[in-house]
């Protein structure tokens, strides 16, 4: 089966917030190309931003917003190719549509499991609150005309997330890992540090997607009858 596997879009309400970053026109050109050379599309988390919104907690609302904003993307995400996986900046969408946070394929003698990846972050895990407080604030700042400041809180967190994952000893990279070897798995992909990466790690195979988000164009590729496994990105 061919499979590509894009994450990390942020698609916002359309407003100063919106980390999107592409004309909707030029990104759904995008989507047709990987429609027409995939079989499945994985969209793998933190695909629509909810944590931005005018109101604390109000994610429901930061939903609707996102998908009135970017409505043909949001009807394209809905065709029978796409499986979604939910992040934690769209957590919401677990129940308020069903979405899983892991997805399981067994195909062509392949197991491959994806997940977005922010279970491995510590903050999330123990003080999820607080996380989403950093979000919400840093839309603020950027709201309130103040983006240097947000871009410096954000590249410190980029940082931290890339460090985690550097290599093999990252402990990004070896969570995943550990994950796949739980679930008797081949292959993990994986999102949520927004850097792409393919590693071989032991007798299992690593892939991030990368990031979608600031008008970037990242995604993997997975052909699972060949055994190739790639990262395409324009970084």
């Amino acid at each position: 089966m061919h499979i590509a596997v894009i994450s990390d879009l942020h698609l916002g309400p359309g407003d100063v917030t919106d980390g999107f970053g592409h004309d909707d026109q030029t990104f759904l050109r995008f989507l047709g190309y990987l429609e027409s050379n995939f079989e499945r599309i994985v969209l793998l988390g933190d695909i629509w931003e909810t944590l931005t919104g005018p109101r604390l907690g109000d994610t429901e609302a930061s939903l609707a917003a996102a998908r009135r904003a970017h409505p043909e993307i949001a009807r394209r995400f809905s065709g029978p190719k796409y499986s979604y996986v939910h992040g934690n900046h769209d957590l919401v969408a677990g129940a308020a549509d069903n979405v899983p946070d892991k997805l399981l394929l067994r195909t062509d003698g392949a197991s491959v499991l994806f997940t977005h990846g922010h279970h491995h972050d510590l903050l999330i895990r123990k003080a999820r609150w607080l996380s989403e407080l950093g979000v919400w604030l840093g839309a603020w700042l950027v709201r309130l005309r103040l983006s240097p400041l947000y871009r410096l809180f954000n590249a410190v967190d980029m940082s931290r997330s890339a460090a985690a994952q550097v290599d093999t000893r990252g402990s990004f990279q070896r969570w995943a890992v550990g994950l796949a070897r739980a679930y008797q798995t081949d292959i993990v992909v994986t999102g949520h540090t927004h850097v792409p990466l393919r590693s071989e790690v032991g007798d299992r195979l690593f892939l991030n997607s990368g990031s979608c988000a600031e008008g970037r164009y990242s995604f993997a590729a997975l052909d699972t009858r060949s055994g190739r496994y790639q990262v395409q990105s324009s970084f």
